[in-house]
């Protein structure tokens, strides 16, 4: 089947305990919709459709999955049952909270607390070229408090990038949308286009599953906290394992930020996944080390100077 755009429930449709509100996001994956549920509270409910396999069209309740895709398709709304089942026993502050997962209309659905804030991905549009190294340090050593939690439970991302980091309100990080079902049934399904993002997914990705980690989310991170300084994604690893054209961070961002987050970053991003951190808490304590003062460009130095000079004129003393 041809892949295409999938309807939304219609706004005010009761699923559930859960009264459809709107649409939030829209995937080849999955539909993600804001929702209340009894108690007026709001929850972000994700519902399991990928565009490649069912197709539900206007007015529709249940998706139209050919006999062909079948097979598929029910193995990837087991792979989504599962993971939203093991989310539901995280309980981390920078993890998305997982409240629900119900079957209905043919199909699975993951309720989820609803954050009020903006992605990463917004920041970085926002402030592009602005991005402290402050703010960086700060919010990925708290999204990475998240993340060991993840992997202490023995559970991959897979799908780390800043459109998945949510900063709440109060600048707290929060990861979203874990992508680990979505690889599951790529990998066991070769007819299906790959479900992962160019630039922030590992060469590990694009290859056999056997070989993803801890690791492979780390090079995401990296992938992550470069788009902060860059602006955008370093280049597609499955391109840099053909030829590798990616200049490194201390290279291209020399001066603009500390030596040790642009090694920091280009370590992370090392195509050999056993070359990269091996753990979250190897990257974290690298990330909460107090970086040595920024050396003073030659520019910024006569600047200081003339300022100096013209504060000894006025005190009518003598300039250096």
């Amino acid at each position: 089947m041809p892949s295409q755009a999938n309807c939304a429930l219609p706004a005010g449709f009761q699923l559930d305990r859960y009264r459809i509100e709107r649409q939030l996001s829209l995937g080849g994956f999955s539909i993600v919709y804001l929702a209340y549920d009894t108690d007026g509270t709001p929850v972000a409910i994700k519902e399991y459709l990928p565009n490649s396999l069912a197709l539900r069209k206007t007015g529709e309740i249940e998706p139209q999955v050919p006999e062909d895709n079948m097979p598929a398709f029910r193995y990837g709304m087991k792979c989504f049952f599962e993971e939203g089942r093991a989310l539901a026993r995280l309980l981390h502050p920078n993890v998305v909270r997982v409240l629900n997962f119900f079957r209905a209309n043919s199909t699975v659905y993951m309720v989820m607390q609803f954050e009020r804030g903006r992605t990463l991905h917004d920041y970085i549009q926002r402030h592009r070229g602005q991005v402290s190294e402050r703010f960086i340090r700060n919010v990925f050593i708290r999204m990475l408090n998240g993340l060991r939690e993840v992997h202490a439970h023995k559970l991959l991302h897979l799908d780390i990038k800043p459109s998945n980091i949510y900063l709440r309100a109060d600048g707290n990080p929060v990861l979203l949308d874990f992508g680990a079902a979505r690889q599951t049934l790529a990998q066991e399904q070769p007819m299906l286009k790959p479900m992962y993002t160019p630039g922030f997914a590992s060469p590990e990705h694009y290859t056999d599953r056997e070989r993803l980690g801890p690791w492979s989310d780390i090079y995401s991170v990296g992938a992550s906290m470069h788009a902060c300084i860059a602006g955008s994604a370093p280049p597609r690893s499955d391109e840099r394992m053909k030829k590798d054209m990616f200049e490194p961070s201390a290279k291209a961002h020399i001066g603009k930020y500390s030596s040790q987050l642009l090694e920091l970053v280009d370590w992370c991003l090392l195509l050999d996944p056993l070359q990269r951190p091996q753990s979250v808490y190897t990257l974290q304590k690298e990330l909460g080390q107090k970086p040595p003062p920024a050396p003073v460009s030659s520019s910024r130095l006569s600047n200081i100077l003339s300022k100096l000079r013209s504060s000894v004129g006025k005190s009518g003393g003598k300039a250096p």
